[in-house]
This record gives structure tokens, sequence and C-alpha cells, in this order.
């Protein structure tokens, strides 16, 4: 009779249900009452954004884009002595033109991500800068705003030493993070003569990308635990930066500015943040600015990553070359009709229990847990003391089986996890298709967590079992039982925190 054999006769089959199942409930009430609450609310939408203004045509009208361009690159240093190389291109006619600086969004920000952009406002008569975006100073966990906007102002000043460049109508492009950016570039420095924020989220990077999830997750039908597990992982991130508010620099923006959004951005709550927008200039007493709403346009500016919208690099290059007269439009805020379902919400902080420190400390105890049975068993080994009782003979090698099954589950867990987040990201991109394959993974992730509890039941009933026929476990064995027995539970602790056992799947 083997030991499976054993735990079915002395625990029976009825017991280990009865208690998986009030494990079960319990591991569930966690996954309720643990993590802090987050449940955005239906936006109640100003009426000044339930109907708007057609664009006035003045600003659609044709823009002649077939000029000769010199294209030239330099390098240039940031204050802390970090080299921005940069590529400047400028229409070749006589006289001074407006120019602008491309400030990057998020993300690695190579200047080749705006050539097609910059050769063609350059083409229509405007001298365009891009760079690269600095990587001293620049990661996933740390940004720096004011850093990121002294290094504009310094490329700024390389098209302000230029002849062919109108210092009157010299000014700073900024796309989605960007947009945090130029503000404070231009608050700082009176050469920047005006601003064009382009997706502008105008709320904290937390609102932000938590909205954005949101609605990730709602275009990929995915079931409501998929959310709950990202919102809970995104409120154990401790970077200052997710906080940060960009409000009081927009309050203190004399320039002119021109706010592009587009009805199909998935990224940023775009009628809340142009409300922001608006809010904030009328506070600091600025009354000339431009929002404007292109139709189907998505975070870049383009049809679903595709090429631009026609109507795009037309309103743009209308405004700079029409400057100062544009600055003050007849209407305010015009284009297609945004439609934003949910308010972008903060994730409360994570409680300490549940930090990003208290999780890695978890994950590596699970981690060390699992290993430290065989490395002591091979250690024993080495020292010739690998000889056991007699009942130990036969009650360990299966109990050892159901370990390493165990371990293997867990791993699994983990794996499946973040192979599952990477699923989403993938599909935020291109989301034809993928929500079979987002209901696939999350079954995945389930059943592989209900069978990580089965797994720990039963394991403490065999062990349990065995101990009443006699066995005296080894050290090594000792350390193999408290470690994959003490990882489970460790795991299975913090699965009921991000939602696993919760209801309805």
């Amino acid at each position: 009779m083997t030991i499976g054999d054993r735990v079915s006769v002395q625990v029976g089959r009825g017991v280990l249900s009865v208690a998986s199942g009030l494990i079960l409930v319990v591991l569930a009430t966690v996954g309720y009452t643990l993590p802090p609450p987050f449940d955005p609310t239906p936006l109640r939408v100003d009426p000044v954004f339930q109907t708007l203004p057609p664009q006035p045509p003045s600003e659609l009208r044709y823009v002649p884009s077939n000029r000769q361009i010199t294209t030239r690159d330099v390098t240039v240093t940031a204050e802390d002595g970090t080299p921005l190389g940069a590529t400047i291109r400028a229409p070749v006619a006589p006289g001074r033109h407006p120019a602008l600086v491309f400030v990057q969004g998020a993300g690695p920000g190579v200047r080749g991500e705006f050539t097609t952009q910059a050769e063609w406002l350059a083409r229509a008569g405007i001298v365009t800068l891009v760079y690269d975006k600095r990587t001293v100073g620049y990661d996933f966990m740390k940004r720096d705003f004011g850093l990121l906007a002294r290094d504009a102002l310094r490329v700024l000043r390389e098209l302000l030493s230029r002849d062919d460049v109108d210092p009157a109508r010299v000014g700073l492009w900024g796309v989605s993070e960007g947009s945090w950016v130029v503000p404070l570039a231009a608050n700082e420095s009176g050469a920047v003569g005006f601003t064009v924020l382009v997706s502008a989220p105008n709320v904290s990077p937390m609102r932000q990308v938590t909205w954005a999830l949101g609605e990730q997750l709602h275009r990929l039908y995915a079931p409501s635990g998929v959310r709950e597990l990202l919102i809970r992982a995104i409120g154990a991130v401790d970077a200052d930066f997710l906080r940060y508010d960009g409000l009081p620099a927009l309050r203190e923006m004399r320039q002119p500015v021109l706010a592009l959004y587009g009805t199909r951005d998935p990224s940023i709550p775009f009628v809340e943040s142009s409300k922001a927008l608006t809010d904030a200039l009328a506070e600091g007493g600025n009354d000339a600015y431009t929002i404007r709403y292109l139709d189907r346009a998505d975070h870049g500016m383009r049809f679903h990553g595709g090429p631009l919208v026609p109507d795009y690099l037309r309103t743009l290059a209308n405004w700079v070359l029409g400057l100062p007269g544009t600055a003050t439009p007849s209407v305010h805020i015009a284009g297609a009709t945004p439609v934003q379902r949910l308010e972008a919400s903060d994730v409360p902080a994570a409680p300490w229990y549940a930090g990003g420190t208290v999780i890695g400390l978890t994950l590596c105890l699970a981690v060390v847990g699992y290993v430290v049975g065989p490395v002591a068993e091979m250690a024993a080994r080495l020292r010739g003391r690998a000889a056991v009782a007699e009942a130990g003979v036969l009650i360990w090698p299966p109990i050892r089986r159901r370990f390493r099954r165990m371990a293997w589950t867990g791993v699994g867990l983990l794996v499946s996890v973040v192979a599952f987040i990477t699923l989403l990201v993938l599909f935020s991109v291109n989301q034809a298709g993928a929500w079979p394959a987002v209901l696939a993974g999350w079954l995945v992730i389930r059943i592989l967590a209900l069978l990580m509890l089965l797994q720990e039941v039963t394991g403490v009933a065999a062990v349990v079992s065995g101990l009443r026929e006699g066995w005296e476990p080894s050290r090594p064995q000792s350390f193999a039982i408290a470690g994959v027995l003490g990882s489970t539970g460790l795991l299975l602790v913090a699965a009921a925190y991000y939602g696993l056992f919760s209801f309805p799947w």
C-alpha cells in the first residue's frame, strides 16, 4: 500500500475535500478583505464635451509639404555631461521660420520614432529637432521630469543659435509623458514661445496607467479578476513619479497651447485630461489655448498604430505657421466628440504586507524553500549520512515525489502569471482576436492555483499519516517538509491577496 493509499484510509477523501473547501473559503475571504478597494465610477461628462463643434476650415486647409530640406546630425551635451544625439531638419528657403523640438513620451525615446512627422513639418516650412532621450538617470522606477525638461531646453538652444529660426516662434512639442515635461521647461525659460501637447494625460501617471489598464482589459473582454490582480500589483509598485501632479506646472504656463487628442486613444482619460487642462489654464489666467479632438486617432495620432490621421499634421502645421494669430482661436475646443466611460481613479497604496519589498521577500523565500530539501539531501549523501530508518524507506519516496510536483506547480504558477501579463501587454497593442487567449490564460492560472491548494492539503495529510506510522524524518527530510509546505503556503496567501481564489471566476 502506497502512502497515497494510506492518506485515503487514515484521513479519508471526504475529510480532505472538506478541509480544501474551508481553506478555499478562507483564501477567497483574504482576497476580498485585505486589498484596498478600487472601483472606478462612471464619468459625469461636462456639457462642453458632449457635443463639440467641428474644427474651423482654416485649421484643415491644405499645407504644401514639398519643399527641399536640409538634414543635420548634432550632439547636445546635457547639464550632467550626458550626450544627446539630435537631428535638425530645416526647409531650404530664405528668411526665418518657426521651429519646434520633439519631446518624447515614456520609454527609450529614440529620435527615429519621429522621422515621418519631422520631415513632413520641415517640408511644410517648420524647422524641427528630434533627439534621443537620455538613458542615464531615467528608468522604469525612477523618472525626473525636471531633468528631462532641462534636457529639452538644452536642445532648444541649438535651434535658437540658427540664423533660419524665428526666435519668437520656437516651441516644444510633447507627447504623452512628454506633456509632463514640456510645461516644466516652458515655465523655466522665456525662450519657449509656444507648446504643443499631444495625448497629454494631465492626471497623475498612476491614474493614467490604471485607467488605460481598465480600457485595455475592457477591449480584451478580460474577466474582472484580471483587473483586480493587475491593480493590486500596481499598488505595490513603489515609484514616486507615479504620484506626480502636473497641474501646478500647467497653471504657471503663459505660452500659447495647442492640445491634440484622439477619440480612439486607449491610453489616457482624454475627456478628464482636457478638462483638467482647461481648468488649470483658466486658474492661471491663460486664455491662449486650442484643444482639438481628432476622429479615430489613437495615442500616437495614428489609425490603430498605423499611418498618421490626415487632420493631425494639417492642424499642427496650420497652427504653428499661423502664430501668433492662431494662439487665440475663435473656438477653444472643437473636433470629433469624445466618449470616456469611467473616471480615472488613483490606486490605493498597498499595505505594508503587500508592498513590493514584502512580495519580493515572499517569492525569494518560496524559491529557497523549494530547493532547500534537495540541497540538504545532497549534502547528506556527500557526507555519507543517507541512511534512514526502515519506516522512512517506504514512506519518504512517495512524499518526495509529491513535493516535487508541488514545487513544479508553484513555479508553473509564477511563470504563468508573468507570461499572462506579457500576453496582455502584447495584445494591448494589437487586440484583434485576443480575447480567447486572454480567457484561456486566466483559466490556466486559476486552475494552477487550485491545484496548488489541493497539493498543499494532501501533502500535509501525507506527512501526518507518515508520522502516525512511526516515521521519524531525517534532518534533510525535515528541511524538505518545512521548505516545500512553507513555500507553498506562502504562495497560497500571496495568490489569495491577488484574487486568484475569489469568486466569480
